[in-house]
């Protein structure tokens, strides 16, 4: 059986950081991105926004683009006034995929020798939770992008799919796993082995996608579904999360194991004690993230 690691509650930790910290430091100076937009939204600015913004591609993710995806995703991590994130990308493309001109030259040797792609999986180890506002194209590399995230909300003219076999590869940053997890093997093997897109409706009736929105409204939407997350308790939150992605990972044994383990560590924190105060007492909750 799989050891459970248990996210015990702690007032201050990765979350979390003292306000003094390199990180927090160099992202409240204003960070030169050449390949994404960030900001903070909501009412309590406790929402973090990050914009794919390199348009003459499609948004395809180069190097420099994952890096400071990474950069920015580390910055609202450690940020204590953000609850939740949101990723998107412009209206006509989330992201068209990975830099081809990157891949083209590479050997088997290069990939193995500096782990290619496998950096990616940063966005899927956040503990903060990640909404993607998918707007366009999401294929290849942006649909395993759009994956890694907590929860996917579609434009009602986004495309998602794997096209990979339509260059003489596979998906390799998760999409044959998420995937077929997600939708189903049938619909997985279709997609991978011919190529083929499927609509945001589509995607949303395979359970990809939560929900559809118009093109001009996804974002807005799904930063009002970020502050709802982000006003509950960040460190419960995380725990919740921690929770739903082992579902993934374990055996129904070894999850129900692991959640009720994470149940009981609500009960170390002053937030489990002020939600169910404030329920007795018919109010509303102010959590303080201990």
């Amino acid at each position: 059986m799989a050891a459970l690691r248990v996210l015990l509650p702690r007032a201050r930790g990765p979350l979390w950081p003292r306000a003094g910290c390199s990180t927090l430091r160099s992202f409240a100076s204003g960070a030169n991105f050449e390949y994404i937009i960030t900001e903070k939204k909501g009412k309590s600015s406790n929402v973090g926004l990050i914009q794919l913004n390199h348009p003459k591609a499609l948004n395809a993710l180069c190097r420099g683009l994952m890096s400071e995806l990474s950069q920015a995703l580390e910055a609202f991590e450690g940020d204590p006034a953000v609850g939740a994130i949101v990723l998107t990308g412009s209206e006509k493309a989330f992201a068209a995929g990975a830099d081809i001109k990157e891949m083209q030259n590479l050997t088997f040797q290069d990939c193995v020798a500096s782990k290619f792609l496998s950096h990616w999986n940063q966005v899927a180890h956040v503990r903060k939770p990640v909404i993607a506002a998918v707007n366009g194209y999401a294929l290849g590399g942006g649909c395993e992008l759009a994956m890694m995230c907590d929860i996917i909300y579609a434009g009602e003219k986004a495309q998602f799919g794997q096209p990979e076999i339509l260059i003489g590869t596979i998906p390799g940053a998760g999409g044959t796993q998420r995937l077929t997890r997600a939708v189903g093997k049938s619909l997985a093997m279709e997609m991978i082995l011919t190529g083929d897109r499927i609509s945001a409706q589509q995607a949303k009736q395979a359970g990809l996608v939560s929900k559809v929105f118009p093109v001009e409204t996804l974002v807005e939407e799904a930063i009002t579904c970020a502050e709802k997350i982000a006003s509950n308790s960040k460190i419960v939150a995380a725990m919740a999360k921690q929770s739903v992605n082992a579902a993934f990972e374990m055996t129904l044994t070894e999850g129900n194991n692991l959640e009720k383990m994470l149940f009981y560590s609500t009960f170390a924190t002053e937030d489990r004690k002020e939600g169910m105060t404030a329920f007795m007492e018919k109010r509303k909750a102010n959590f303080k993230d201990k």
